[in-house]
């Protein structure tokens, strides 16, 4: 075995500048072989390091690996590796790069729930993820488990989990209604454990050198480090590896530093939740001090909006995104969030009707809560945040006074790109 890695990098380490996937011999020399651990050992190891999915649910990850394990005829483990909020890039820089590591907790994954199979699922314009993904299965040959990987489309909500399901017992790639939940009933009717790819490179982590070495960095309550895209307005752009507590001027500062003054942070995504710059800079990056503000970390998202941009057309632009990726099959959401959009940009264009504002917060409560996946209740809480942290420049759009300039939020192909891309502002660093 090899020794562990003491401080950070952790899931980086070894990254090279360039874009080529890190070899199996390159993996291996840097973290060793992939160890043989008991189903049962690794769940508990698993469970005493406190580690929690990266996907956006913050569930913990032990609690899912038992849900399966104890039911007969488990079906394929499933790497969720479609990452379809458009600003984010930690998952495809791992496929891309990494692949290694993730094949690794992923294999781990299936023998501890009793799986024989794994299906690697990235959306098919990620080629670079794809070919590395497929390259690194090829040179693999002691896995105990089948591994296969497949592409599928792309769309805000066709990554989650049980669209992803759906897609792969040949239906459309749209939201289920639940229950019955896939470690219940899920790839070909089976238990299915559906893990995306941070925490599975963090499980492999855990199994080679224990939940005592992955507790050394973060804090008693939120352990280890985890993968921020951090983009916007800050000087380098990209995904850095900090650990959890640290204070998010710190994670600022990984990325170069603010490029201007900040007037806010939108914190997990389009999903998250915008916060005041001036309350923000003063958080960790922990569950206790983001929940304070009303925010998660949810996919692991940072976007940091100067003050020469105006965050009521941003948010606009967000919200009309977020509303175009309806799967279309929920009232609510279909037409709710249209209703939402056409609403946020009469407010950003100056034309509202006097009492827009109560109209929208009394179309965001009814919406809540309903359809068979969260899109709408995410895409409420953004609308929320927005009017709350931009109530000011709110006020002011009804006079026409804004000239700020558009500081271009990643959406679709717009979003940020993986290292080793042709987007070269973007970089994969450790700190």
């Amino acid at each position: 075995m090899s020794a562990p890695h003491h401080g950070l990098p952790r899931l980086l380490a070894g990254l090279e500048p360039g874009g080529a996937p890190m070899s199996l011999a390159g993996h291996t020399h840097i973290h060793g072989p992939l160890p043989y651990i008991a189903p049962d050992q690794l769940i508990e190891e698993v469970g005493r390091s406190g580690l929690r999915g990266r996907g956006g649910a913050d569930f913990p990850t032990a609690r899912k690996l038992r849900a399966v394990a104890v039911r007969r005829r488990v079906g394929p483990v499933l790497v969720n590796g479609s990452e379809t909020e458009p600003a984010s890039a930690k998952d495809r820089l791992l496929l891309a790069r990494l692949p290694h590591l993730v094949l690794d907790g992923a294999v781990l994954a299936a023998g501890a729930v009793g799986a024989s199979e794994v299906i690697v699922k990235v959306g098919e314009g990620a080629a670079d993820a794809l070919d590395a993904l497929r390259g690194a299965v090829s040179v693999r040959d002691g896995d105990r488990v089948r591994i296969s990987v497949l592409a599928g489309p792309e769309g805000y909500v066709t990554g989650e989990e049980s669209a992803v399901v759906h897609f792969l017992n040949g239906g459309p790639a749209k939201p289920t209604f639940v229950p019955p939940r896939p470690f219940e009933r899920g790839i070909r009717g089976r238990p299915t454990l559906i893990q995306n790819p941070e925490t599975l490179a963090q499980l492999a982590l855990v199994a080679r050198f224990g939940s005592s070495w992955y507790r050394e960095l973060g804090t008693l309550a939120d352990p280890g480090s985890a993968l921020v895209t951090i983009t916007g307005s800050v000087r380098h752009p990209g995904v850095y590896e900090l650990a959890f507590g640290t204070p998010m001027s710190d994670l600022l500062d990984a990325a170069g530093g603010p490029v201007e003054p900040l007037q806010a942070l939108l914190v997990g995504g389009y999903f998250g939740t915008w916060v005041d710059a001036s309350n923000a800079v003063g958080l960790r990056l922990a569950r206790e001090d983001l929940r304070s503000v009303g925010c998660s970390l949810g996919s692991g998202v940072l976007i940091a909006l100067g003050e020469s941009a105006c965050g009521v057309h941003e948010s606009a632009r967000v919200i009309s995104y977020l509303a175009s990726q309806s799967a279309g099959q929920c009232g609510p959401c279909l037409y709710g969030l249209r209703a939402i959009a056409d609403s946020f940009g009469a407010l950003a264009d100056g034309v509202a009707e006097p009492r827009e504002r109560d109209r929208l917060l009394r179309w965001c409560a009814d919406v809540r809560g309903r359809g068979a996946c969260h899109h709408p209740d995410g895409a409420v809480r953004f609308v929320e945040s927005a009017l709350r942290v931009f109530a000011r420049d709110l006020e002011g759009h009804p006079r026409g006074r804004c000239d700020a300039l558009p500081a271009g939020l990643p959406l679709g192909d717009s979003a940020v790109q993986p290292p080793g891309s042709a987007n070269r502002r973007t970089r994969a660093l450790a700190r």
